[in-house]
């Protein structure tokens, strides 16, 4: 297994913002070192490698050209990039030259609509330009997270770029759902994004089916309720602790999803201001109440779309023309 580290701008990262610096350092012990990137810029890319590179260095490089939000795409960033080939395999080209011997991988998705899709041709690219591996998250930019994911195209993508891994991402929200995906698509592993929200022993469980065993079965609230404590104190020596908190609310609800704890409680969780009251709030749940199997599934994270992709003008012309890309197209967005 491998842990990508949350997307970080390029752009951000090489003019010295202090988040982004942060967001790209490692603990002492912390290995492999793996660091996700943004950008829509070559030379921004290249230059952003060559410093997570350096001293200190990381382990593995992963290029994020799956952001599917409005105010990346309607300037011809994230998930608009790959449409455009020449810029794709430019930043791609960069990022491979800048890593050295340090391997880089992508991740993108099916493209832009039903009527635009592009993963074959990136997966091409990403593989013709050094890439070691490619990701495909399964739906489309205009899909965004609602619609199921399109394993097929998963199967379609390895059967186009042979001689290179191909990692698919998309509703793997089970461990199973990880060993039918492979077995469905053919493809050699997979990306798990909103499936681990809350669940961070999904991991464990992953690791359990790929080995012949079987996973554990889901933890009742009182095994969950040491688990969040520890990653609400993670977060708040991280942060700080009115950042931090405020940053862990959001985790309360992927937490307790589907566990029927009552709505007023859901909302108390959601409000908390300290760790002491989150820890009163917890203390307060019948430790018993299991997870029902019909909520073994329930998504989490980004549920919405379709809807329309935002581009720039004449975005969809020529794939082949050399675009200009605003600097705002590097606004630190999450997602992909």
């Amino acid at each position: 297994g491998l842990y990508v580290s949350e997307m970080v701008t390029a752009r951000a990262l090489v003019e010295g913002n202090q988040r982004s610096r942060r967001l790209a350092g490692f603990a002492e012990d912390e290995s492999p070192r793996s660091l996700q990137l943004y950008g829509t810029d070559p030379d921004a890319v290249g230059a952003a490698v060559e410093l997570a590179v350096g001293p200190g260095a990381v382990d593995h490089v992963d290029l994020n050209f799956g952001c599917p939000a409005k105010k990346i795409t309607r300037h011809g960033g994230g998930a608009a990039i790959p449409v455009r080939r020449r810029l794709l395999a430019a930043i791609v080209r960069a990022a491979v030259r800048a890593a050295g011997d340090v391997p880089v991988t992508i991740k993108f998705r099916k493209g832009i609509d039903a009527d635009h899709t592009t993963s074959l041709d990136a997966g091409r690219i990403g593989r013709d330009e050094g890439a070691v591996a490619v990701a495909l998250h399964a739906r489309t930019a205009a899909d965004h997270y609602g619609p199921p994911a399109d394993w097929s195209a998963i199967a379609r993508l390895k059967d186009t770029v042979p001689g290179i891994p191909v990692l698919g991402n998309g509703d793997v929200w089970e461990a199973c759902d990880a060993l039918r995906m492979m077995r469905s698509t053919g493809c050699d592993g997979v990306v798990v994004g909103r499936g681990c929200l809350g669940r961070p022993w999904m991991f464990g469980n992953l690791a359990s089916v790929f080995e012949g065993r079987p996973p554990a079965p889901p933890p009742t609230i009182g095994e969950i309720v040491p688990v969040m404590l520890d990653h609400v104190h993670g977060l708040v020596d991280w942060l700080g602790p009115v950042v931090g908190v405020r940053d862990f609310r959001k985790h309360t609800a992927w937490y307790v999803k589907g566990y029927p704890i009552g709505a007023e409680m859901r909302r108390r969780l959601s409000q908390i201001s300290s760790v002491d009251e989150l820890a009163d709030l917890l203390g307060r749940i019948d430790p018993s109440i299991p997870l029902p199997a019909d909520a073994r599934r329930m998504p989490r994270g980004h549920t919405s779309g379709p809807r329309p992709v935002s581009l720039p003008d004449g975005w969809l012309d020529d794939p082949d023309a050399m675009p200009s890309v605003r600097a705002d197209a590097d606004a630190l967005v999450s997602g992909g």
